[in-house]
């Protein structure tokens, strides 16, 4: 399942928005009954769990971990089991031999190609890059650009910081972290169009010289939600074939027990849209109604 498949999620989730004239904050639990899905708070969930799609016969309900308590994870959580319930092939595949129960990992996180599919079904409901897009070019690039639009969309600082990187014209990189390695990160197009850029892998160390790694040493810097900035190079993040200044923004994520960094380069010749943001194409895809 490569990228092409992933966008096709996000646009059909999109789809799901426009269709039904959805605006933000979506509201993910009146769509859900709105297709007669049942939606309940599950504290009983197993750790890791973030949600959990049930079946029986042709009726559906979505029960949703309640261990993190933050709004904007438990909303993704929700939107995450209707990307099950929506895309195409999925409860087939999720509800096969005869199953009736699917828990989900939801945030990115999984190397499942089905739960990372409905990741970018979630992303793209909430945040629907159209709607989205118009709203940040409110503010200017960076990370106080990432928190009013998690405060707009009523979801979580790390998954408006990823859909941003998705939008944005700026040359940005978004990276969690936890101690001194590199859990995941996204990047901009404008930042993968830099000659040369090498892409930062799951389990690469953090540059030695980074405001990041120097932050994640104190524990009580991410419990606390404790933030820094300040003036990096690139090179020092990434290979690539030109040297560009850049500013690191850092966020302890609080009981998640990660870090949050965005660095935004100065690049030569970016140029922005007349809409402040990435063009929208009309998706043509269809879904479970």
């Amino acid at each position: 399942m490569g990228d092409a498949s992933l966008r096709d999620a996000e646009q059909l989730a999109e789809k799901v928005v426009s269709d039904f004239g959805l605006t933000l904050p979506v509201d993910v639990v009146e769509l859900a009954r709105n297709h007669d899905i049942l939606v309940e708070a599950k504290p009983s969930i197993a750790a890791g769990v973030s949600g959990m799609l049930i079946r029986h016969v042709n009726d559906f309900a979505i029960g949703y971990a309640t261990h993190v308590r933050n709004e904007g994870f438990q909303r993704f959580s929700i939107a995450h089991e209707l990307g099950h319930f929506f895309l195409p092939g999925h409860p087939e595949h999720i509800f096969s031999e005869g199953r009736t129960l699917h828990e989900s990992r939801a945030g990115f996180a999984s190397g499942d190609p089905i739960e990372l599919q409905a990741d970018h079904f979630a992303a793209g409901l909430l945040m629907p890059s159209s709607l989205f897009a118009k709203e940040a070019g409110k503010y200017s690039d960076g990370l106080g650009a990432i928190e009013k639009l998690a405060e707009v969309c009523k979801t979580s600082l790390t998954a408006s910081a990823i859909r941003y990187a998705e939008v944005t014209d700026a040359a940005i990189a978004v990276v969690v972290s936890s101690r001194s390695s590199v859990d995941y990160s996204f990047l901009s197009p404008a930042m993968l169009k830099i000659k040369g850029l090498t892409y930062l892998k799951k389990g690469a160390v953090l540059p030695r010289d980074s405001l990041t790694r120097d932050f994640n040493q104190t524990a009580d810097n991410i419990g606390s939600t404790r933030r820094v900035d300040g003036e990096t190079d690139l090179q020092s993040w990434f290979r690539s074939d030109g040297e560009f200044d850049a500013w690191e923004e850092v966020v302890g994520l609080g009981m998640y027990g990660k870090t949050l960094t965005v660095i935004t380069a100065e690049v030569p010749g970016d140029n922005e849209n007349e809409d402040g943001g990435r063009g929208w194409d009309e998706p043509k895809f269809s879904y479970r109604r």
